[in-house]
């Protein structure tokens, strides 16, 4: 075996550092749904439902940093955070009412987790890519919400209106044992989420 090292990334597409929001959602109860379904019709329902929270999230300004299997990764700027909040309520709507799912007799919910921190992004295989301990994080708050519910670590609150955030116990979360407090954002106070003019993409 070569004992080359590897060559190091392009000097010409150097990692960002940024303070950025990262968003994380999971279908609940992916593997039992494959388990029920034919595979062709799994296919279909998963594909119609990642391009839909694609568009979606791209639509609340996000960017979308890579989708497996039934999970979605996404990165918004700090001042988006109360549209990355919106888009994460908005989200699990869309996905009790997808069409194809209903069809199917089947009743889909997602869980959502959101962190902001420090990341690096850069180009890793021809796509943008975010490192940092608040993907992680936002991957356990995801982890540990309960289905329907979106999960926001503390860091989240200098950049989001209180009173869409509920407190809420957590412990275990794996990594940060630490963090025994994270915030409920509350379906019911939507419209103190209202996205200003110009953070929300259209069309």
């Amino acid at each position: 075996m070569s004992n080359r090292l590897l060559p190091l990334p392009d000097s010409l597409s150097p990692a960002a550092q940024q303070i950025a929001c990262l968003l994380v959602s999971d279908l609940v109860g992916s593997t039992r749904l494959a388990r029920r379904l034919p595979l062709a019709h799994y296919m279909a329902l998963m594909t119609d439902l990642i391009q839909i929270l694609i568009l979606h999230f791209e639509a609340y300004g996000g960017q979308v940093l890579q989708h497996q299997g039934d999970a979605v990764v996404c990165m918004f700027t700090t001042a988006q955070v109360p549209a990355a909040l919106q888009s994460a309520l908005q989200a699990h709507t869309r996905t009790a009412q997808l069409h194809l799912a209903e069809l199917l007799g089947e009743k889909l919910r997602l869980r959502v987790g959101v962190s902001v921190g420090e990341v690096l992004t850069g180009p890793v295989g021809g796509m943008v890519s975010a490192y940092g301990l608040p993907v992680n994080l936002a991957r356990r708050l995801c982890s540990a919400a309960q289905p329907g519910e979106t999960l926001a670590c503390p860091s989240v609150l200098p950049y989001a209106s209180t009173s869409v955030l509920q407190e809420r116990a957590v412990s275990g979360l794996s990594g940060f044992e630490d963090l025994g407090t994270a915030y409920r954002v509350s379906a019911a106070a939507t419209d103190a989420l209202s996205v200003a003019p110009g953070h929300m993409k259209t069309g």
